[in-house]
């Protein structure tokens, strides 16, 4: 039975924004919840329609809000939520105006800037005009090849403010990855920064111009800014169909004027992509008005964010969670960013950030909370974290050991909230909130007006066994669509598929008897030994226990008509992989998870497979293990890795 870690008192509940919540609807619909989740989040799926009006009501969406509240469709994802509503995102992010701190910009080497709510509304007003002036107009794409700063937020506002469309990549993807993704939704207009720090290393990004250019015909101006406390560009560089601009010379500008134009609620807001470890990485096209109120449903009512609070989340512009940061804006919080190596020359880099910026929410990976549990240190000794509230975990299942860890060696009381969505909602299906307490191991509960069961391979809904993440309801925060895919033929081959009418994620997870969620990572990398489906977090939450161990990845290789599970694993360097320590690994397995769990062969590797957003990629090392073709090797931070798992003798037998 998991532990309990920490349970909000009576006066935390009684201060959330959850609470507040609660009374506007008890008020508005004349019902009582006595503080429960679970009758909240009851009454929100089955009154859809009430539901999502009052979340734009209570967080006070700039808009015009139409009385239709849902136009409902024989197709799951058809459904369209407030119809005929209209809003600017940007304006609703651009929340304040005043000489508060709206940004604070840090860099791996300590540089620092803010820029506050005046400053920020007047860039983006400023961006939004040029792009105007370059003849964009609304739907047009945009795409942003930058770093986690302050400009590209600046650029993100000032793109959708006039209702084109954004789109990113962080600057550690090669030409080959962002001629990929771009390629596919033809921008006209490419924000670039000249330079990026990683790990110490200076990175030129400028020189990589000429060949996107040659690959991205439809790109016609580009917009080059300089990294943050560095020398200002001194030439610019010129190209024969392209116009190239200064972004100082845009900022220094006059003061420009911008009267925010209302969109559909549907309109397109911004394209993002799958990892694309499959394939062609697919262009997922997000809503304006779903995104916007499904970012406030999370921050205000599940992270207990508030006016004034300052939140940090450790993440490059090329995933999800960075617009899932920049939207706390609308919650009239300032943001974090950090830009570089997040253990540059000390592993509690990050930890010191959120002493010293007074963080209230720290948003960081779990691979990151396991590394400073490998580290054995006690950070309760050197920081207060006076301010922090909230941490939160994603990008992959987060152990008990590393649950453990947060209350016993980085603070005591604290709500620690594992979330878990994807970039195809650009947002959660389970997450945490402040009536509950926290179990370790456990992801607390379900999204509110999110539906989340968790199915057999019947489509029947099951609790306390392992199945498929589903969601049997339809929400705001769904894709509009995939770019250039006609008749939505691979939007529904990817979530529609396996059950009828229902979402299905491909995540691999359990209901717990307290209504908890455990993930058990994707169940396209499910195991099935003899038949039987076995996660890989099972495993991994072992192996993350040795020391001797700093990583590892799970894989099943199609053996003898059957499956055989081969672990893969990078030893610190103090130790070697002796028969005493193989013997140790399987025991522990066999006894903690199961014998069915045991490896059938444990190898030691160098390096392995990830994405740009740190997962481990299980799928390519099993294709390259089994002899198949790798189809996407530029979605992968560190493609060279694959080497060292062809023709490994070991599997050969």
């Amino acid at each position: 039975m998991n532990k309990k870690l920490w349970e909000p008192s009576k006066n935390i509940k009684k201060s959330s924004n959850l609470f507040k919540f609660e009374k506007f609807i008890s008020n508005r619909f004349k019902k009582k919840f006595n503080t429960s989740f679970e009758k909240i989040h009851n009454w929100s799926i089955k009154n859809p329609q009430n539901f999502w009006d009052s979340i734009w009501d209570y967080s006070n969406v700039k808009g015009i809000k139409h009385k239709n509240k849902i136009k409902k469709s024989s197709k799951f994802y058809k459904n369209i939520f407030l119809p005929n509503s209209k809003l600017n995102f940007s304006e609703n992010l651009l929340s304040k105006k005043t000489d508060d701190k709206a940004i604070t910009f840090i860099s791996e080497n300590g540089y620092r800037e803010i820029k506050n709510w005046r400053e920020l509304n007047k860039n983006v007003k400023k961006v939004a005009n040029c792009l105007k002036i370059l003849r964009i107009k609304s739907k047009d794409r945009i795409a942003a090849y930058m770093p986690n700063t302050s400009e590209t937020v600046e650029a993100f506002l000032g793109t959708v403010a006039i209702g084109a469309i954004w789109s990113s990549c962080s600057p550690d993807f090669g030409v080959n990855g962002v001629a990929e993704r771009f390629s596919q939704i033809k921008p006209k207009v490419l924000f670039v920064t000249n330079e990026y720090f990683y790990n110490g290393k200076r990175i030129n990004i400028a020189e990589r111009i000429p060949e996107i250019i040659k690959k991205i015909p439809s790109i016609k101006h580009i917009i080059i800014s300089k990294y943050p406390g560095q020398p200002e560009i001194k030439k610019l560089p010129k190209y024969k169909l392209v116009k190239v601009h200064n972004w100082k010379k845009i900022i220094e500008q006059n003061d420009a004027e911008l009267s925010f134009s209302k969109f559909d609620f549907e309109h397109e807001l911004a394209i993002v992509y799958s990892s694309g470890t499959t394939g062609k990485p697919k262009c997922i096209c997000h809503k304006t008005g779903g995104v916007l109120l499904q970012h406030l449903k999370e921050h205000q009512l599940h992270s207990d964010i508030k006016e004034n609070d300052n939140v940090f989340y450790f993440t490059t512009c090329g995933w999800m969670m960075w617009n899932w940061l920049i939207s706390v804006l609308a919650s009239k919080a300032s943001i974090v960013l950090f830009d570089g190596f997040p253990m540059f020359k000390s592993e509690d880099l990050l930890l010191r950030i959120a002493e010293n910026e007074k963080i209230t929410l720290f948003g960081v990976s779990a691979k990151y909370i396991d590394a400073l549990r490998k580290t054995k240190k006690n950070f309760k000794k050197l920081y207060k974290f006076s301010k922090l509230k909230t941490i939160c975990s994603t990008g992959s299942p987060l152990s008990e050991d590393s649950f453990n860890y947060v209350y016993k060696n980085i603070k005591k009381n604290v709500h620690l909230s594992s979330i878990s969505g994807g970039t195809d909602i650009v947002s959660c299906f389970v997450l945490g909130n402040l009536y509950q307490p926290v179990y370790s191991g456990e992801i607390q509960n379900k999204g509110l007006g999110m539906d989340i069961r968790i199915f057999n391979e019947k489509g029947k809904s099951i609790l306390n066994k392992k199945g498929e993440l589903v969601c049997v309801n339809p929400f705001p925060s769904m894709p509009l669509k995939f770019w250039n895919d006609k008749n939505d033929k691979k939007f529904k081959k990817a979530y529609f598929n396996k059950y009828n009418d229902t979402w299905h994620h491909g995540d691999y997870a359990k209901i717990t008897n307290k209504k908890g969620f455990i993930i058990f990572g994707r169940s396209d990398t499910t195991l099935n030994p003899g038949g039987v489906r076995l996660g890989t977090a099972e495993i991994y939450s072992e192996i993350e226990r040795f020391k001797e161990i700093k990583e590892a990845l799970v894989v099943g290789q199609s053996w003898d008509n059957d499956v055989r599970i081969i672990l893969f694993i990078i030893l610190d360097h103090k130790f070697k992989l002796s028969d005493y320590l193989l013997k140790k690994i399987k025991l522990q397995i066999k006894k903690n998870a199961s014998p069915r769990h045991v490896p059938h062969k444990i190898i030691k590797v160098n390096d392995i497979p990830r994405t740009k957003s740190g997962k481990i990629v299980e799928l390519a090392v099993k294709d390259i293990i089994e002899g198949n073709k790798i189809k996407n090797r530029e979605a992968l931070a560190n493609p060279d890795s694959l080497k060292e798992f062809k023709n490994i003798k070991e599997l050969q037998f």
